[in-house]
């Protein structure tokens, strides 16, 4: 049984984007605070994340999430991937900034652009794939009304970012983010799965599908019973709209076992 994912890269709706189903989560390599996990952690250091990064990569995953609220994600990001920049599909936001232990948000188009520039310089690098809205839960009225969307349409103009779409807390700012943008990326998990919908529009419309909170950060592995990481990627992956699903471990070993678990799960689900 293969237990890596590089057989089973698939393409990002009609992004162009290759990635594997799937990704990892760096919020917990810039932040410990206001993080909604059941239990405690450390913040890696350099060795403990080059180790995680590297090990991602053996085990067949390109595609990498982080965001100007996740600390210092993206700083800390740009020099591990150094010389390996080819290899990996960045994921990042704007909207949501982090300090002083609260979050804020600024969706104008001069915040917007702003942030893009700063985290292109954080991860030195010319280009990111995909930059997604970071909502504050208002999704239609940002979408609308704030120029955001405006602002990256022109910066993925302009070939400093690929891609561009929402990660939003609504079925309708999620149906608006891909008429309009490439991706949406939604919560669907065991115990959520209210933007299904969103989910259905994309595979009928060509639109790329991330997912967050794919074990409910964490409280899926909390459940009595059945396997739930199993049953868990076994409900997600049974839609073929999902791309690719985001886990924020920092567990060498569960990222192990969570890869092994979706090879196996996408393996049975080919025959």
């Amino acid at each position: 049984m293969t237990s890596t994912l590089h057989d089973f890269h698939r393409l990002l709706g009609g992004t162009g984007l290759s990635v594997s189903p799937l990704g990892l989560g760096t919020v917990k390599l810039g932040r410990d605070q206001g993080v909604k996990y059941p239990s405690g952690f450390s913040i890696p250091d350099d060795n403990q994340a080059g180790h995680l990064l590297s090990l991602a990569r053996d085990l067949g995953i390109n595609l990498i999430d982080t965001a100007p609220a996740y600390g210092v994600s993206e700083e800390r990001l740009g020099p591990l991937l150094a010389g390996q920049r080819e290899e990996w599909v960045i994921v990042s936001k704007v909207g949501e900034e982090f300090s002083n232990g609260q979050s804020h948000f600024d969706f104008s188009p001069a915040h917007t652009r702003l942030s893009v520039e700063r985290s292109l310089t954080r991860l030195r690098t010319d280009r990111i794939e995909l930059v997604l809205v970071h909502s504050d839960g208002n999704d239609l009225d940002i979408l609308r009304n704030s120029g955001v969307y405006e602002t990256l349409a022109e910066l993925k103009r302009e070939g400093k970012i690929l891609a561009y779409g929402l990660s939003g807390k609504t079925v309708e700012g999620g149906l608006h983010a891909l008429e309009q943008g490439d991706c949406a990326m939604v919560t669907y998990n065991l115990n959520e799965q209210a933007e299904r919908p969103v989910m259905d529009y994309a595979l009928a419309h060509g639109k790329g599908i991330l997912v967050k909170k794919a074990l409910a950060s964490g409280h899926a592995c909390l459940r009595p019973g059945d396997d739930p990481v199993r049953l868990s990627f076994e409900q997600l992956f049974a839609h073929r709209g999902v791309a690719a699903a985001i886990v924020g471990t920092i567990n060498p070993k569960h990222l192990s076992d969570n890869v092994q678990t979706v090879a196996s799960v996408l393996a049975a689900q080919q025959q």
